[in-house]
């Protein structure tokens, strides 16, 4: 099998874009009443930064170690807002996955705000609550439920 970094693409060579499931995590980075976001480059649309969780790494770990790519940030994991498992998501390129991300209370702790990463054309805070449209219904879900103060959600 292919080293870890490659996995996805490893399946996706296995199984075309047939239905998978995948594993993410993102993070919730606040600053007061405001909300990190990145606008992805697959899609041109914003969402909080993330990404898949590598064989062999827990979901904390690809969060700390997806933001600090994508973002530059270090961040620690403060608590966790919910886990969502429900959701299928279409990528541009045609692959179809049902996506199951660990979404993550997080706070910066070093490390310089970046963007311009292939992932990444930018990132900026946003009101809570007047985000602009996320992605994709997931982001949209923990997005409310942070708003809400929810924690430890599960859909």
């Amino acid at each position: 099998m292919a080293s870890k970094p490659d996995y996805i693409r490893w399946l996706r060579g296995q199984v075309g874009t047939a239905p998978i499931q995948l594993n993410f995590a993102a993070a919730c980075i606040r600053d007061g009443d405001r909300v990190l976001l990145q606008q992805r480059a697959d899609h041109r649309a914003w969402g909080f930064p993330g990404g898949a969780i590598e064989l062999g790494e827990s979901a904390a770990e690809a969060v700390i170690r997806e933001v600090h790519e994508e973002t530059g940030l270090e961040v620690r994991v403060e608590s966790l807002l919910g886990v969502y498992t429900k959701y299928q998501h279409t990528y541009p390129n045609g692959d179809v996955a049902q996506t199951i991300t660990v979404f993550f209370c997080c706070t910066p702790v070093g490390g310089l705000i970046h963007d311009g990463d292939a992932e990444t054309l930018q990132l900026q805070y946003f009101p809570i609550d007047s985000t602009p449209p996320l992605f994709n219904e997931q982001h949209r879900d923990a997005r409310a439920d942070l708003l809400a103060g929810r924690s430890g959600v599960y859909r």
